[in-house]
């Protein structure tokens, strides 16, 4: 039953949105029954326009995976996982590609532009998102619920908020600044500009009143791969740890103050690490906190974990040992900056090797470099899921305890107060003790960035990291291809930050262009 909620989002239309002007049309409203005041007359029409807030996070679009929601980029990589994967991984010391599909050599190189189609799509897809949302919180409001509905209305809108507060998140992380605009705005509003610091106090705020007001469902208690008040704590923890990029100023003691909330709110370490990227990672999984969730049969989509999975697949591998007997697309790797981080014996190293070479003497050769086989389309017993053949049903954690632990022990180092040294160790030790490695005695900054690369590697979390670390474009930190060369080199800084699109600044006369590009 837990792909029941993402199987009527599948089933409902929306509207699509073309590349050459996102933020054109960011704000206009769904053109079909999806959202109007007849899907909001029942409780249960409600909920399927909920459910279509949350599926545009899963799927391409509503009518299979050969169509997308995106005009303007092949509906196969317009997913948001496999566009945000893209950006967040292949720019940095863990993932190469061997493809030379349009944009994809940009991020080894580090060299994009504002006309690369993969940073397109993946602002497009993500202010799509908050067109979702923004249409269904407005429709939400001439709804005339009584009881029991109108409680679960308010949570909805509530679930609604928070998706639109993670985009705008995702935005602020990505391309610093954003264009902008709310269910407030009226419909046809062109988009004001946002800029990174007023974007964050948005974000916080939106998700501090949430959190206040109690709108959401509690921690742990709402349906699987919905949000809840533990997912506004995990976020605000994670912004506030990167508050200082975003903002110029620290604020590693709210981090430890939202990391414990969640922390404390009875989520425990999974036994074991690998079942947390199985097909069945939804089943009595106490470690993840929300996630996109996928189906193999009924949402099926060219993007997400099928992507994730499919792309890790190549020379002597046999996809049918993954789960995915019809696939395996020979294309993504890890450089060998990530397999030299893991002490031997570490449960964590999950890399395929025979037949393939550690060095990468050719991108373009799958089996220069080793493969990762952490995500598999395989449940947790080994079984593959009925009907598959390339398309995977694993689903995609955006937050898990893990990540909270290290965003409290890091703060902790970091000089945030009401957290100690002592739990910040504990926390981190109990990541390696899943992974069978021995224990740290102390802890520095060094080995938080090496321990977030073991455990969150291929979990688009890499890219922010080194950018807080600061050495993601710096010469001081090096891999194999960073900056196209193949022994690594230094870039501009202004490459932390993605560059608005081309096309969407000449629409929008309000967008200002990121410094360092056109």
């Amino acid at each position: 039953m837990k792909r029941y909620f993402l199987t009527i989002a599948a089933g409902l239309g929306m509207f699509s949105v073309s590349l050459v002007s996102c933020t054109g049309k960011l704000n206009r409203q769904p053109a079909n029954t999806t959202t109007g005041s007849n899907v909001f007359s029942t409780p249960a029409g409600a909920k399927e326009a909920l459910a279509k807030v949350y599926g545009a996070f899963a799927l391409t679009s509503s009518t299979g995976p050969s169509n997308g929601d995106l005009g303007g980029i092949d509906a196969g990589t317009s997913d948001f996982i496999r566009l945000l994967w893209d950006a967040s991984e292949l720019s940095t010391d863990e993932a190469v590609c061997a493809w030379n599909d349009p944009g994809v050599p940009d991020f080894h190189n580090l060299n994009w532009n504002s006309s690369n189609v993969i940073l397109l799509g993946l602002y497009a897809r993500t202010i799509y998102q908050v067109t979702v949302a923004n249409a269904f919180i407005q429709n939400a409001a001439g709804a005339n619920f009584t009881g029991s509905d109108k409680t679960d209305l308010g949570h909805y809108v509530a679930e609604a908020r928070f998706l639109r507060a993670f985009d705008y998140a995702e935005m602020m992380d990505l391309f610093g600044n954003s264009p902008f605009i709310t269910d407030k705005d009226p419909v046809g509003t062109v988009p004001t500009y946002i800029k990174r610091a007023d974007l964050f106090t948005y974000v916080e705020s939106e998700l501090k009143s949430l959190d206040s007001a109690g709108a959401l469902v509690a921690a742990r208690q709402n349906e699987y791969a919905r949000a809840d008040q533990a997912c506004v704590w995990a976020l605000l923890a994670r912004i506030y740890l990167n508050a200082e990029v975003y903002t110029g100023t620290a604020r590693y003691t709210d981090a430890i103050t939202y990391a414990l909330k969640v922390i404390n709110a009875g989520y425990t370490l999974d036994t074991s690490y690998s079942n947390l990227f199985r097909a069945d990672n939804n089943v009595n999984n106490p470690e993840q906190i929300f996630s996109i969730a996928y189906d193999g049969v009924n949402t099926q989509n060219y993007g997400g974990t099928t992507f994730i999975i499919n792309a890790a697949i190549g020379g002597s591998m046999k996809p049918a040992n993954y789960g995915v007997p019809g696939g395996g697309w020979g294309g993504n790797r890890v450089t060998s900056n990530l397999p030299n981080l893991f002490q031997s014996g570490d449960k964590r190293a999950l890399f395929y090797t025979s037949g393939q070479t550690e060095a990468i003497a050719d991108i373009g050769t799958f089996t220069n470099g080793y493969a990762t086989v952490k995500w598999q389309n395989l449940t947790s017993t080994g079984a593959t899921p009925a009907g598959a053949s390339t398309f995977c049903s694993t689903d995609f954690p955006l937050f898990r305890l893990a990540e909270q632990y290290m965003i409290y022990a890091e703060a902790v180092l970091r000089g945030g107060s009401g957290g100690d040294a002592t739990t910040a160790l504990g926390y981190v030790n109990a990541l390696r003790t899943r992974g069978g490695v021995t224990p740290y005695t102390a802890l520095t900054l060094q080995d938080i960035l090496d321990e977030r690369g073991m455990e969150f590697y291929w979990e688009c979390q890499r890219r922010s990291d080194l950018i807080r670390f600061g050495v993601f474009t710096s010469g001081s930190y090096l891999w194999p291809w960073k900056g196209g060369v193949s022994s690594g080199t230094g870039v501009d800084s202004h490459f932390n930050l993605f560059p608005l699109p081309a096309t969407d600044l000449n629409t929008n006369p309000n967008l200002q262009q990121n410094l360092g590009y056109n």
